[in-house]
């Protein structure tokens, strides 16, 4: 198969080099010093240094060329990126192509889940899904075992494809429950920021353990009020995703949380990430949506309180430990 990885931060070039053993891999950077790096260093050098480029891999900065002949195109873009790069795709994308997103958030401003906001701007014969669930690029770069979903609902195609990028060391599953596996990809990275306080502020491992069950009920609640599936939220791409974020030390969004609990300011904590940390900006439309839901998500809303509205982090915890006891499973 002909594959196009778009965007060639950490988890797009991981994918390039994962895929590039059973296919024929293009890895397209808009930055063309960054592409020529690539070439000669045969390596990502900015975001994946210790990850070599298999032979044929082929790196591009020249977007026609690298979409032409591809049969699937991967899109390795923030969710902010993901509408503009979809209108590009479309213009150019080649016969029968199908188009996977990697992103793990909501639009902002209109709170959209990936695959709505591809609904928008698609024609409705380009089959398209998510590929997510609990993978660190640089793992799956180093060919450790993972396993991933890929779903959309063109069901067929999720099969089809799913079996064309599944390989030993990277397990692909496929799902028709795009929502559900949206939902946990994105809210996922917000839990991530407030294990990060967790584990930054010294709380403790049950405290931790506390809040990744607790903030499992959340994405579930929010997960299924849209229309997911429990199943998929309690798999690899909620509870596996949700796990692996919240504990690994690979997380950027779990650094966030690290960061926030040695005083630094959001603005700081960006600077010196240098990747995208898609929970930072999911956590507005997580508190947009269950507002307007009436979705009760306490931890979700605690970390929106941390981030946006400045409050001191003590009284965000002492205020989410206050909460009057209620039952486990009333989702």
């Amino acid at each position: 198969m002909n594959i196009t990885v778009i965007g060639a931060g950490a988890w797009g070039t991981a994918l390039a080099i994962s895929f590039s053993a059973r296919h024929r891999v293009t890895l397209w950077a808009r930055d063309v010093d960054q592409v020529v790096q690539m070439r000669a260093a045969r390596r990502n050098l900015r975001y994946l240094p210790d990850a070599a480029f298999p032979d044929g891999l082929v790196v591009s900065d020249d977007w026609a060329t690298a979409l032409s002949g591809a049969e699937l195109v991967i899109l390795a873009v923030p969710t902010a990126a993901l509408r503009a790069t979809l209108q590009s795709f479309a213009q150019l994308a080649p016969a029968g192509c199908g188009v996977v997103w990697l992103c793990k958030g909501f639009e902002a401003g209109t709170s959209l889940l990936p695959h709505q906001v591809a609904a928008e701007v698609l024609p409705p014969e380009i089959s398209c899904g998510v590929l997510s669930g609990p993978s660190f690029a640089l793992e799956v770069a180093k060919n450790l075992p993972t396993a991933v979903v890929l779903a959309s609902t063109d069901g067929a195609f999720a099969q089809r494809t799913a079996q064309a990028l599944h390989h030993a060391r990277l397990r692909v599953y496929a799902s028709h429950d795009v929502i559900g596996v949206e939902v946990g990809g994105a809210v996922k990275n917000v839990m991530a920021i407030a294990a990060g306080v967790c584990d930054g502020m010294g709380l403790g491992n049950n405290a931790r353990a506390a809040l990744i069950t607790r903030g499992l009920a959340e994405i579930t609640r929010l997960g299924l009020k849209l229309g997911g599936c429990q199943e998929t939220l309690g798999g690899l791409s909620g509870a596996g995703d949700l796990i692996l974020t919240c504990t690994g030390d690979l997380s950027r969004n779990r650094r966030v949380g690290l960061l926030l609990a040695q005083q630094q300011s959001l603005e700081q904590i960006l600077q010196q990430l240098g990747h995208v940390a898609e929970g930072v900006y999911a956590a507005r439309e997580v508190h947009r949506l269950a507002q307007h839901l009436g979705v009760d998500m306490p931890i979700c809303e605690a970390v929106h309180r941390a981030l946006y509205d400045r409050i001191p982090l003590l009284d965000v915890v002492n205020d989410l430990l206050s909460r009057t006891a209620s039952q486990e499973f009333n989702l």
